[in-house]
């Protein structure tokens, strides 16, 4: 033992005689002790000696003798405790076991009954100590003990005992009570007195970590998971792993809420609901996919108004945490389908489907939908709704609201409100919106320019409008994104959404083009992984959202941490390209170039003349050394014209392997090379066609602005990229290389 110890056991002689260490955490260091009174071995925890200078004995000794009265199977009791030459101690009974932490270690995934019943223990030693008004403030696996397939919570109220005790000098020792992983906000944050539904909050923490592996938010520093708690949306754990019920998993989501009034009122309640369905085919009631509306209509035009109502609704269940709902993207991708019901379940992993028609002649509207249930065909509920157009919005959430009564889903009292909610209530003002909605996801030049127009048109109505301002902040976002000279356009971007968000702080639109604008164009990866991770907590499924932010991933080096939202889109989005890009994206920047090429060929297939998945099946055929067949993909993709960037970043490349510079240059235009400069990624791929042209310079400069613009991935870029192989002995390249790992070794996502 080290001199600390041994004044210890001095101290101790009388009482105990301490054997060995047992462990050490945040606030105690753990012994094994024989206690001499009674023949039996025991725990003896002492206090750090600068938690105990601060604190002082009276006042922590008192409130122990509060907590030692608690009895229960599943509360682990306090012996003993005292003061001897300036430590502070207190005393248990010895288990002979493991505690969770350590079972954790051992194999990091219970199956998930043992989860549940080890869960269900605790709980009933939660739900009693509550009874008595003792709050425990630090449920965490190290306080789990499991002894013979048992579960004996530990060091209960010593949290309290400790912060009661400290008062404000406690702060100044530097440490808190609670462990970052597992504290509730309220407790994080340190806003009144933490309730049972804190303590709520940390057993939910605990339990996602036995069925997922981790805690459901991680960091580096105990800010770095604050920062998660408040601005990530609630993790879903069934979305990490399949076997996990899909009651414990809306169970879980309602735990883990941010505030803590949409928490269980109590441990009990929680600890039923984790039970109730068990087994009973809960995911039936927990997913859901929206097809497109029919229109039927005597006009065909009006299909925007369809599909538009169709995105609404989407829109409308997406704010249900309770509820997965499938993305905008994969239900277009429907649209006029003759799969059965079935067969849709099945593809899509959904219990329920939604269908419907809109009929809107003249000022009239007739809207109908039914439910049907994916597993049996069987139709569970259909309504009918007439009325005239100022009525639609109504009719919309009676829709949305039907839906979650047949599905038998509670709401928050902030679902609720969310449910209820219209962020335009003209209903001429909105069919504009819904116009230029449809044509801004065309993307193309000519499309941006009429919804730019149509957005106008609303504004002629109603003036100033969030959605309208993050609409628009889309539509030039997309001139910037796709190289179109159209003003200033990241300017004019960041300023209506600016001003969405002054009206209305909750915008999901407008802080995922925010997030776009700092992540592609201002090199801020910091403030577009706030902006992005907003987004993702106002609209949880949002599958854009999620897209971006992994690829925010890619661009800081944090390709493993995205490996979780990568699941996640593919939940909500599997149909469409992106979920497609999105694993292929993971996949590239830890050097699986063949089948990054290999996935990014069937997005080639579903989107021939998509030119972003035309430079990326360029790069990824060059990161491959397959330089013949990325000629051949460039001169197949001829056709789709020079002015779009990417077409003609793949056009220079081509250029550049076949050694003829003076093409390669002229390949891009002047605007396009700004473009580009703007964007880390695309600079980064500017780099490598240079690089591919033997230009070591160019190279050079190009990854230089790479990393102006945040571009800190330093695994891939001075690890992995065979391209730039050539270089990484260049003084240039090494000076680069050290600060991009500088820069990566630092940031926090």
């Amino acid at each position: 033992m080290t001199e600390h110890s041994d004044r210890l056991r001095s101290a101790l002689a009388d009482r105990y005689a301490l054997q060995e260490e047992l462990g050490r955490g945040g606030m105690a260091v753990v012994y094994l002790a024989r206690d001499l009174r009674h023949e039996r071995d025991v725990a003896v925890k002492v206090l750090r000696p600068e938690l105990a200078a601060a604190m002082g004995g009276d006042r922590l000794l008192r409130e122990i003798k509060l907590t030692a009265k608690l009895n229960h199977p599943h509360i682990l009791p306090l012996l003993d405790s005292g003061e001897t030459d300036g430590f502070l101690y207190y005393v248990m009974p010895y288990v002979a076991g493991e505690s969770l932490r350590g079972r954790l270690e051992r194999e990091t995934q219970l199956p998930v009954d043992e989860a549940l019943r080890i869960t269900q223990q605790v709980a009933a030693a939660l739900e009693f100590a509550h009874r008595q008004d003792v709050i425990h403030r630090d449920v965490k696996p190290e306080n789990v003990l499991l002894h013979e397939g048992v579960a004996m919570v530990a060091d209960f109220g010593i949290a309290l005992a400790v912060s009661a005790a400290g008062g404000t000098r406690l702060t100044e020792t530097g440490i808190s009570v609670g462990t970052p992983e597992y504290m509730s906000p309220e407790q994080a944050l340190g806003e009144g007195e933490p309730d049972a539904r804190s303590d709520i909050y940390s057993l939910g923490c605990v339990l996602y970590e036995m069925l997922v592996g981790e805690p459901p938010y991680t960091g580096r520093t105990a800010m770095a998971v604050l920062a998660k708690r408040l601005s990530d949306p609630v993790p879903r754990a069934r979305r990490l792993r399949d076997a996990i019920p899909a009651s414990v998993d809306a169970a879980l989501l309602r735990a883990l809420a941010k505030e803590c009034a949409d928490r269980f009122g109590t441990v009990g309640e929680f600890a039923e609901a984790l039970v109730a369905e068990v087994g009973e085919g809960a995911e039936a009631v927990k997913s859901i996919v929206v097809l497109p509306f029919a229109n039927l209509s005597p006009d065909p035009e009006n299909e925007y108004f369809s599909d538009g109502l169709t995105e609404e609704i989407i829109t409308d269940l997406s704010k249900i945490r309770a509820l997965r709902v499938i993305s905008r993207n994969s239900a277009m991708q429907l649209k006029g389908t003759d799969k059965d019901t079935k067969t849709i379940g099945r593809e899509l992993g959904v219990g329920y489907v939604l269908e419907g028609s809109v009929r809107k002649a003249g000022n009239r509207l007739r809207i109908t939908a039914q439910l049907i249930d994916a597993q049996d065909d069987m139709h569970c509920w259909a309504g009918k709704y007439d009325g005239v157009l100022e009525d639609v919005f109504d009719m919309q959430e009676r829709v949305s609201r039907s839906i979650a009564d047949a599905l038998k889903l509670t709401l928050s009292p902030e679902e609720d409100r969310r449910l209820g909610s219209r962020q335009i209530e003209n209903v001429e003002a909105y069919q504009w919106y819904l116009r230029a909605r449809q044509e801004t996801w065309l993307a193309t030049p000519e499309a941006l320019a009429r919804a730019e127009q149509y957005l106008k048109s609303g504004y002629e109505i109603i003036g100033e409008n969030a959605l309208l301002h993050a609409g628009m902040g889309y539509v030039y976002w997309w001139y910037a994104n796709i190289g179109v000279e159209h003003e200033d356009n990241i300017a004019l971007a960041e300023k209506y959404c600016d001003r969405a968000l002054a009206l209305d702080p909750e915008s999901a639109e407008a802080h995922l083009v925010l997030g776009l604008l700092y992540q592609a164009f201002h090199g801020d990866q910091v403030r577009s992984f706030h902006h992005l991770k907003r987004a993702l907590a106002i609209s949880p499924d949002d599958a854009h959202a999620l897209f971006w932010l992994i690829a925010g991933h890619g661009v800081v080096g944090r390709v493993e941490e995205a490996r979780p939202l990568v699941e996640r889109l593919e939940a909500v989005d599997p149909l469409t390209p992106i979920s497609r890009y999105s694993r292929v994206f993971a996949d590239v920047f830890t050097g699986e170039f063949d089948q990054s090429v290999e996935a990014l060929t069937g997005w080639l297939r579903m989107e021939p003349g998509n030119p972003a998945a035309l430079i990326l099946g360029v790069w990824f055929l060059a990161l491959s050394g397959r330089l013949a067949e990325m000629c051949s993909l460039v001169e197949e993709s001829a056709d789709l014209g020079s002015e779009e960037l990417y077409t003609s970043v793949s056009v220079m490349a081509k250029h550049a392997v076949d050694g003829n510079l003076a093409r390669m240059r002229e390949s891009v235009t002047e605007g396009a090379r700004r473009t580009a400069r703007r964007d880390p990624m695309s600079s980064h791929i500017m780099a490598d066609v240079h690089a591919l042209a033997g230009l070591k310079d160019e190279t050079l400069d190009w990854l230089e602005n790479a990393l102006s613009r945040g571009w800190i991935n330093y695994p891939f870029t001075v690890l992995q990229d065979p391209l730039l192989a050539p270089l990484r002995e260049e003084p240039g390249f090494e000076a680069i290389a050290a600060r991009m790992k500088w820069e990566w070794e630092r940031f926090e996502v």
